[in-house]
């Protein structure tokens, strides 16, 4: 696991990972993993695809509007997508590791090209488009997004090595965190122009730059995969992906946490009515609240150069997601919008934070083999918290007030953080450079497990 694709299996090509320098002690975002051509290929992609992503995000509940009048039916059409995202993270992720990863991501790359330029097109259509056709290819975006987005994660490991995981997902959680900002303000400014075409168009420009860099890669099998793919045996890795993690303490803890973080903390929901009331002498206070949680990912992630040196990976998302429940609270009292925007720029950089962490632990804790179901789960997790956190939200600020419903939200959090620490040690005790050591090889479900402890708080131990 911690050396490039043996070349027996089929992974002739990739370089021997740049070593990170650990002399590095200053706070800008590492860029060491850039100086390996093959993720730069894969950085460059993902930064080409951001901008029109976000963009299409923006679009597609906007066309929905303007064609029905209904925020019901919008709501309707982020459940259109979920359920594509969902499916197809857990499936996608049994593909990723039962074929070439490189090949899956061009396809699933070259499907999304060709999907946002079907959704240009038909934003020409007389009325400005279809609803039950803008549906589907709503459902097709979210589709190949699900499969696309967690065999790139599971390929990481791979090209930069042990070593560089860290620094690499936080710049590629940087470069998605500067689209988020960027995206929705450009589609704002094309939406006002009447240009829906030219927004969609970005996006499949954006999927069509990613497939040609792509190609540059070497050949990428999971480890031990040998024949073509078959689809029964991929719906049947989704369970043992299940299985696996049941075995896993650390690796599904990974996903509780941030579970937990969003459901009991997660604030759009209460952006609205925010900014019709405590702020509403405040200009484009709504915008500024729904920038807030990405301004500090940003911030924080031009600043990770610190967290690509963490070991304690575990102990330190404790603490992020701590920092994350803290600052909802004070966003809960905060009387002026610039106090509500700082508190949630905090939360968003101990957001980014323990997102940086949590993918680099999925990576390093999981065998190759494991790893794009182990994405697929996290694909999961990350689309549907935010989405049990808007109802949890919406439901006790309307019931009671917004300030009690962030403010019981973050106190839960910062509780529930500390019963992890104690319950589940070996997420506290996790360190990456013992992770790294281990072989490649992890204990299936139906084998024996390696003895547990304090002392050895790696994936298995209990």
């Amino acid at each position: 696991m911690t050396s490039p694709v043996d070349p027996v299996e089929g992974g002739a090509g990739v370089e021997e990972p740049v070593p990170v320098d650990r002399r590095r002690q200053g706070w800008a975002i590492d860029t060491t993993p850039l100086r390996n051509p093959h993720f730069r290929r894969l950085f460059w992609g993902v930064a080409a695809t951001m901008l029109g992503q976000q963009m299409t995000l923006v679009a597609v509940p906007f066309q929905v509007y303007a064609l029905t009048g209904s925020s019901l039916l919008v709501g309707v059409t982020s459940i259109v997508a979920l359920v594509p995202l969902i499916v197809f993270g857990l499936l996608g992720g049994a593909i990723a590791d039962a074929m070439d990863r490189r090949r899956l991501m061009l396809i699933t790359s070259v499907g999304a090209a060709a999907t946002s330029a079907l959704l240009a097109l038909q934003a020409l259509l007389p009325g400005g488009g279809n609803l039950v056709l803008l549906w589907v290819l709503a459902a097709f975006v979210s589709g190949f997004a699900a499969v696309n987005q967690p065999t790139r994660s599971a390929v990481i490991p791979v090209i930069v090595g042990p070593a560089g995981v860290s620094a690499a997902n936080a710049l590629a959680m940087t470069v998605r965190q500067a689209g988020v900002i960027v995206g929705p303000l450009l589609a704002g400014v094309l939406i006002g122009l009447r240009d829906l075409f030219l927004a969609y168009a970005v996006d499949a420009i954006g999927f069509v730059i990613a497939a040609v860099l792509l190609r540059g890669l070497p050949s990428l099998p999971p480890r031990g995969v040998v024949g073509p793919l078959r689809l029964g045996a991929a719906v049947r890795g989704v369970g043992e992906g299940f299985a696996f993690l049941r075995t896993q303490p650390v690796l599904l803890m990974t996903f509780v946490v941030d579970i937990i973080a969003m459901m009991f903390a997660w604030p759009q929901a209460v952006f609205p009515e925010l900014s019709q009331t405590r702020f509403a002498d405040s200009p484009n206070s709504l915008g500024w609240l729904f920038a807030g949680i990405s301004i500090g990912a940003l911030v924080s992630g031009l600043s990770s150069g610190w967290v690509s040196r963490v070991d304690r990976q575990g102990a330190v998302v404790l603490a992020a997601i701590a920092v994350w429940g803290v600052a909802i609270i004070g966003f809960g009292f905060a009387p002026t919008l610039w106090l509500a925007v700082l508190c949630l720029a905090v939360a968003g950089a101990g957001d980014m934070v323990s997102a940086v962490l949590r993918t680099s632990m999925l990576q390093l804790a999981a065998p190759d083999d494991m790893r794009g179901r182990m994405q697929g789960v996290f694909i999961v997790v990350v689309a549907g918290g935010p989405r049990l956190g808007d109802l949890r939200a919406g439901a006790i600020a309307s019931a009671t007030t917004v300030t009690v419903a962030m403010a019981s939200g973050g106190v839960i959090i910062v509780v529930a953080m500390a019963v992890v620490a104690l319950v589940v040690p070996s997420f506290r005790l996790f360190r990456a450079s013992r992770s790294a050591q281990e072989p490649a090889s992890r204990t299936r479900p139906g084998s024996p497990a390696p003895e547990s402890g304090e002392d050895r708080p790696g994936p298995t131990a209990a």
